[in-house]
């Protein structure tokens, strides 16, 4: 096995670089640093796998899944990670080893797991990355710069029951549909755990697609309301200076998840969206999930999700709540979705001036 100069900060080739650190300058990396206890979310770890468990692929910067074997390089973010139906982790690094708690490259410790999960895949950390002047590299001074939302961009939110109810199928679907229809589209990937997989499938709907690690966070989890403010607007904002008219935003798990409800409950972000979407898995997530947004003063104008596939639970939901629900061959067609959201866009400047 290669040995590493610890005290060099020599990066053995082949390293992986995890999605995660995907902006990341590597000409920056001067250095390593032993001093995990001083380590904070964001910071860029080198470690070598060890152990084999839970995640046995990593999502690289480049853009695709590598499987992992003992003995990798790896580079990868220190994270909290929330997934109900996964792990939750924390951003804390133990010298004698720490967890992969998701693929996109975060590691931390898991402290919860779902009773389906495997015990995590496990890192020895060697060293916190430095730069040449010996600070530790954070992927937060590789974010977009400042950047706001003109008033005529429109901004569709797309929030749901819980991870995997179907909100990114939704979402990539309904931005798809739109785009087809003549209209300027973007997506934004607001909240949630950096990861290929959302990315690509925005990416492969032909929609540009900007996410949180844009905004200089490898994930939303435990981090402050106003810093989720902050990176919405400045990725909606980078979204419309990129010619972007019609912003489709996402919003990672579910309406009772600490970060989505805090934006749902009363926010900035709230305030500057055009209409909702909410998806769910079926009748009763989405009857309970659309009265909690309720509660909220929030009255979606879409349902979707897994729901959809159902036609017995969409008559059971549209019963419940009439509000219309689409499939994704319905979002995609760009007539019907056209006409759903046509009351929601929001008209030019020029155009309200003439007016």
């Amino acid at each position: 096995m290669q040995i590493i100069d610890i005290t060099a900060g020599t990066i053995p080739s082949g390293t992986k670089w995890a999605f995660t650190t995907r902006r990341v300058n590597l000409a920056d990396v001067a250095g390593l640093s032993k001093n995990f206890d001083a380590a904070m979310p964001g910071d860029l770890v080198l470690g070598r796998i060890t152990q084999i468990g839970q995640h046995k692929n990593i999502h690289l910067a480049r853009g695709r899944a590598s499987q992992t074997h003992v003995g990798d390089h790896v580079v990868m973010v220190l994270g909290d990670r929330y997934a109900p139906d996964q792990f939750e982790g924390f951003a804390e690094i133990n010298p004698a080893g720490c967890d992969v708690v998701a693929a996109g490259g975060i590691i931390g410790r898991v402290v919860q797991a779902h009773d389906r999960m495997s015990a995590p895949t496990r890192i020895a950390p060697l060293g916190l990355l430095t730069d040449s002047e010996g600070d530790v590299i954070n992927v937060v001074s590789y974010q977009l710069p400042r950047a706001f939302i003109p008033d005529d961009v429109t901004v569709l939110g797309v929030f749901g029951t819980s991870m995997n109810a179907g909100k990114t199928t939704a979402a990539a679907a309904l931005a798809h549909g739109l785009l087809r229809g003549g209209h300027a589209v973007a997506a934004v990937k607001a909240t949630g755990t950096g990861a290929i997989a959302d990315y690509n499938t925005f990416a492969d709907a032909g929609v540009p697609i900007l996410d949180f690690t844009d905004a200089g966070m490898a994930t939303t989890y435990r981090m402050p309301l106003e810093r989720i403010e902050c990176a919405f607007e400045t990725l909606v904002g980078t979204a419309a200076l990129r010619g972007a008219r019609v912003v489709v935003v996402e919003f990672a798990d579910g309406v009772f998840q600490k970060e989505t409800h805090a934006v749902l409950a009363g926010s900035t972000i709230r305030e500057r969206i055009d209409g909702f979407v909410f998806a769910a898995g079926d009748a009763a997530g989405a009857v309970g999930g659309v009265l909690t947004a309720r509660t909220l003063g929030i009255e979606p104008f879409l349902l979707s999700g897994l729901l959809s596939c159902s036609p017995l639970g969409k008559r059971e939901a549209q019963a419940a709540l009439g509000i219309p629900i689409l499939t994704r061959a319905q979002l995609l067609d760009p007539k019907v979705v056209s006409s759903v959201v046509a009351s929601r866009l929001r008209q030019p400047v020029s155009q309200r001036s003439a007016a």
